[in-house]
């Protein structure tokens, strides 16, 4: 809080006031006005050569030696008043110093207040949007608090910035951000990254790096994933991809190998003729968007998608007949338009994965869009333990993870705490492809 515009003193007692002996009174007396909410009361400790001694004096109506000298605030001020300045202490010091005083006490506590706001608005944003229990919010939170991004925005930005955050986040309710939020996942949608932005903030750019919504949000897919922070281009990618948004639609791609869709436009007819020459195709979400109201497959067809790239090389390298889909890991933007595209539209879509609990992560996410288990249950994760070569065969490493397909798996997993990653299991499912493509 401040005093506003400066009052200006005029005549004698003006020039009486601002000799350059009492400079050193009128500074002292701002510091302690201001700490003490303007109120004139207290002392000032000040030193003062023979000419302040005399002009205070005078003003005070005491005789004052040259010195250091205790003033007493309510003297000062109660002399001023009576004197030809007619005004108090505050306008005075406020005149002599330049500048309005500032109520440092009230502008301290009414910014405590205006931060409590926030955080209590954001309290309630995070529990509107289904995430007052995910497991990761309090690190975020914590973090928030200690690093200073939002003290250094402000109380204004930083409140539209976590409203916007929060709206992200729950633009991407069928990402890692919900779990163990308590709260059912949403629908899968994937998005290009200035499609959500515009979607959240209102501005195509107010996720871009360095905006401080985007910075938010990826702070809160870090804790939620346990990953590092992004120091990098790379680092941010990653970041996104983990839900499901890509920063453009060329350089995330999803691997097929058969996908032959059915009609005369020219991008069906260009797929199957690459299926006649054994290739396998890298599609794009622009791709894709350009298809966009192409059928992928026949309504029934079965698509098989593995999480590994290796499995969909075996199968191209033995020319096998059956459609099989790579999400190479965590499904790109395209690899998650492609799926949603294929249930769309009808066709069987089963999936496979590690048996760790990154791996059935994605799978619960995939099967959610609306895929079923591919040699995913828990006896397959038996079976593929005790076939496993020993070098293939690794302890399970991070935050457990619920199979609410085969709840059995999350608890044998847990009981053997070993992890099985998909390759092991390729004779099994070249296998599945090859009868399926047969039947």
């Amino acid at each position: 809080m401040s005093t506003g515009s400066v009052p200006r003193l005029s005549g004698p007692i003006r020039s009486y006031l601002s000799d350059p002996s009492l400079t050193s009174l009128w500074e002292a007396t701002r510091r302690r006005l201001e700490r003490n909410r303007l109120a004139p009361t207290g002392t000032v400790q000040t030193q003062l050569d023979a000419e302040g001694a005399s002009r205070l004096g005078g003003l005070l109506g005491t005789r004052l030696e040259p010195g250091v000298r205790r003033i007493q605030l309510g003297a000062l001020d109660a002399a001023l008043r009576a004197s030809s300045a007619q005004c108090g202490l505050v306008s005075v010091v406020a005149d002599m110093t330049g500048r309005p005083l500032q109520d440092r006490a009230s502008a301290k506590e009414a910014q405590q207040t205006a931060w409590t706001a926030v955080w209590q608005r954001l309290d309630a944003d995070l529990t509107r949007a289904g995430l007052s229990h995910a497991r990761w919010v309090p690190d975020w939170l914590a973090e928030l608090r200690s690093t200073g991004i939002l003290t250094r925005a402000g109380t204004g930005a930083a409140a539209t910035a976590l409203a916007s955050t929060v709206r992200v986040f729950a633009a991407l309710s069928h990402t890692p951000l919900y779990l163990g939020a308590g709260a059912e996942p949403g629908p899968g949608r994937q998005w290009e990254l200035g499609e959500l932005a515009a979607h959240t903030t209102g501005d195509a750019h107010g996720l871009d790096e360095g905006r401080l919504v985007g910075l938010l949000v990826l702070k809160g897919v870090a804790a939620a994933c346990g990953m590092p922070q992004a120091d990098s281009a790379a680092g941010r990618r990653l970041l996104w991809g983990q839900v499901s948004v890509s920063l453009d639609s060329l350089s995330g791609t999803v691997l097929v190998w058969g996908l032959s869709p059915p009609g005369e436009h020219p991008w069906a007819r260009m797929m199957r003729t690459r299926c006649d020459l054994a290739l396998v195709t890298h599609l794009t979400l622009q791709e894709l968007h350009t298809a966009s109201g192409v059928p992928l497959a026949e309504r029934g067809k079965t698509v098989h998608v593995c999480e590994n790239p290796q499995v969909l090389q075996a199968a191209a390298r033995y020319r096998l007949p059956g459609v099989l889909v790579c999400g190479s890991g965590n499904p790109s933007a395209a690899g998650w338009e492609l799926m949603q595209r294929l249930v769309t539209d009808g066709a069987d879509v089963a999936y496979h994965g590690d048996f760790d609990w990154p791996g059935v992560l994605i799978a619960g996410r995939i099967m959610r869009a609306g895929a079923r288990p591919w040699r995913m249950y828990a006896a397959d994760y038996l079976s593929a333990l005790a076939e496993a070569p020993a070098d293939q065969v690794l302890p399970l490493a991070g935050p457990a993870a619920a199979t609410p397909w085969d709840p059995d798996l999350a608890s044998a997993m847990a009981h053997h705490a070993l992890a099985v990653h998909e390759e092991a299991q390729l004779h099994r499912l070249l296998s599945d492809l090859r009868h399926v493509a047969s039947a």
